[in-house]
């Protein structure tokens, strides 16, 4: 029996995989060429796709699980830090855009309910676009990615309240009032009962399904929770991606939500690939290329338009520029809700068919335009601060945000102290830590909601952006011993460490980064020690291996020593020109405290325990009590409780650590 949709799906993702490669040799996003495809294909183009129908459905349950995975990854703790940026900044960007476009409109003779319906549609952006690309670059949690989810959230949201509005302004409805009522009454309902699921329901049941040991099972639960959500939603008439994305949080607070993306993500890919495909067939090439012109200025016009209001939007949620130009140039785009919206428009004939084709060519432009200016947006808001911005007002807008902050740290003059720029997993952890050992740090974030709670706690903490030169001056960048990068954003980590260079030559500077792909640059550009994250975890892996298998713990701490001193030196052979730092392979320097005085060196002057040759270690300093010993001569002697600081092969150094603790 044939299946009508079969050859569709198969010429589909047969040209899609022809498009994509010829794309991918071009460099250029997998995106653009699934909208190619669609017009290739669609009913306006070679005709070759009679289901479109069924294309559709297949394309909703791509942004099903699109939203389900943001969903995962964001979690609850992270979307209560941004209720404020979801609250005040989409309401402000979806008002501010609905006022200026409608006002543009009526000026081009169009009555004010088609001009007010034209603002609902060109205010929304793209979810499904704008969280994929921002998901693929690993910039979900950096300060623009969080802002950009937050309005994205909003935008969601209140499609279902401009649903309910399109009937009133064709003249259709006149009880909106109670409408709404019903719909917010809604929407408290289903936040509540999300809100038991993830804490009391859904971490019990996923408990109770690994313990089954099945896979089957744990993938058939994870996709039954995520679209029974989606229809709950949906039934009550609120969108289904935003079930899904509400289904992800509920995931995200289980110990088994990495699982679940692990398992969802190659549905997600392939059904997502449908989604663009179905909005590249919805346009009218005819009609695109009679009114080539025309569509190209509305495009630039509606673009230019959405990037002002959303740069007003976030500059009034206090983020530095940066975050405010690369949030612009990544929301600028009209969104997939708006085709559903606009078929709402049609029924109530507040677009005519040529407005209609019209808002479809503009869509289509924005959305192919969108990864190229994401992944040229942190190279084009540092042009803009530097060209578009005068320098006294970039340091007037510096001062601003610096006020309070210089106030209560004035008292601080930063020397020799630890710069924590990113306060994340690894940057709480390593403030921990530095606490503990009583070493000078200070905190640099970027993110107003983080940057309250830490600043609450007490912490030394600044809020900026590293990558302005006025922030990094301010923590005595100069002065630092040891500057930790450990933000999420690749981009504005090589920035940063290009300023700090151009500022001090002495610093320590270590990095951060997810993959080893990012390793070559990062040392080109300065740094003295990158920690790729896949590494680290390979490393904490195979030692979990050895405990198991009762491998002595010193031989366990060798060998991680031996590994770690192979391997960076691997990830360190790049050829670097005119390095400004000395690197000396397979050495470090480290401080060993003395515990025992029954050996070969307590007790003994460094002459007569002939550390050098013995233990192939050098020493550099001794702390003995409160008091520094930096001038080491032969005769200078090693007592118990001693602290020395000591320079040798990670191997020598395990070996005379153990003799300073008796072992």
């Amino acid at each position: 029996m044939e299946i009508p949709v079969l050859k569709d799906i198969v010429i589909i993702l047969g040209l899609s995989v022809v498009i994509i490669l010829a794309f991918q040799r071009l460099k250029l996003p997998s995106v653009l060429g699934f909208l190619i495809t669609g017009l290739i294909c669609g009913p306006n183009g070679l005709k070759l796709i009679h289901a479109t129908h069924e294309v559709e459905l297949i394309a909703e349950i791509g942004i099903i699980f699109l939203l389900f995975v943001i969903g995962i990854e964001f979690s609850l703790k992270t979307l209560s830090s941004i209720k404020k940026t979801v609250i005040g900044g989409g309401l402000m960007q979806v008002l501010g855009t609905i006022a200026v476009i409608a006002f543009l409109a009526h000026q081009f003779k169009l009555p004010w309910n088609q001009a007010v319906f034209i603002g609902f549609l060109l205010s929304l952006s793209s979810t499904a676009i704008v969280l994929k690309i921002l998901q693929e670059r690993g910039e979900i949690t950096s300060p623009h990615g969080r802002v950009s989810v937050g309005i994205l959230i909003f935008q969601d949201i209140i499609v279902v309240p401009m649903m309910l509005i399109t009937p009133l302004l064709a003249g259709k409805d006149t009880n909106l009032t109670h409408s709404l009522l019903i719909m917010g009454a809604k929407v408290v309902g289903i936040i509540g009962i999300m809100f038991v699921l993830a804490r009391y329901i859904v971490p019990i049941l996923l408990q109770l399904v690994v313990k089954a040991k099945s896979r089957e099972l744990f993938i058939l639960t994870v996709v039954v929770l995520c679209f029974s959500t989606a229809w709950l939603t949906s039934s009550l008439g609120l969108s289904l991606a935003l079930g899904a994305f509400f289904a992800g949080l509920i995931i995200s607070e289980s110990d088994y939500s990495h699982q679940a993306t692990a398992y969802i993500l190659p549905f997600r890919e392939i059904f997502v690939s449908f989604f663009f495909v179905s909005v590249g067939m919805l346009l009218n090439l005819k009609f695109f290329v009679n009114h080539l012109v025309s569509i190209h200025l509305l495009t630039l016009a509606v673009v230019l338009v959405k990037m002002l209001i959303i740069t007003i939007t976030v500059l009034l949620l206090r983020y530095p520029a940066r975050t405010i130009f690369i949030t612009a140039l990544s929301l600028f785009q009209v969104g997939e809700f708006a085709f559903l919206l606009s078929v709402s428009g049609l029924k109530y004939k507040l677009l005519t068919p040529d407005v209609y084709q019209y808002f479809l060519a503009v869509s289509i432009l924005s959305m192919g335009l969108t990864p190229f200016l994401i992944h040229y947006a942190s190279q084009i808001s540092t042009f803009l601060i530097k060209h578009l911005l005068p320098k006294a007002v970039r340091a007037r807008l510096q001062s601003m945000r610096l006020h309070k902050t210089r106030t209560e740290h004035r008292e601080h003059d930063y020397s020799d102290h630890l710069v924590i720029i990113g306060y994340g997993t690894n940057g709480e952890n390593l403030s921990i830590a530095s606490k503990e050992a009583n070493i000078p740090y200070v905190v640099v974030e970027l993110d107003p909601e983080i940057f309250k709670t830490i600043k609450a706690q007490g912490m030394p903490v600044i809020f900026g952006d590293a990558c302005d030169e006025i922030i990094l001056q301010h923590v005595n960048i100069h002065k630092a011993r040891v500057i930790v990068i450990a933000i999420s954003d690749p981009l504005a980590a090589k920035k940063i460490i290009t300023r700090i260079r151009e500022i001090t030559e002495t610093a320590y500077i270590i990095v951060r980064v997810k993959q080893k792909t990012e390793i070559e640059e990062i040392f080109r550009l300065g740094a003295d020690e990158v920690i790729p994250e896949e590494f680290e975890t390979s490393i904490g892996i195979f030692t979990s291996v050895l405990r198991k298998y009762l491998v002595p713990v010193d031989e366990i701490e060798r060998f991680t020593n031996r590994f770690r001193s192979m391997n960076y030196e691997i990830l360190r052979n790049i050829p670097i020109e005119n390095a400004p730092k000395l690197s000396i392979p397979d050495m470090t320097i480290a401080t060993l405290p003395v515990l025992q005085s029954h050996n070969k060196v307590v007790g003994k002057t460094i002459a007569e325990s002939n550390i050098r040759v013995e233990y192939g270690v050098n020493i550099l300093a001794i702390k003995r009590g409160n008091r520094y010993i930096t001038e080491i001569k032969p005769s200078t002697e090693i007592l118990q409780d001693d602290i020395l600081f000591v320079f040798g092969r990670p191997n020598n150094i395990t070996w005379i650590n153990k003799c300073f603790k008796g072992v």
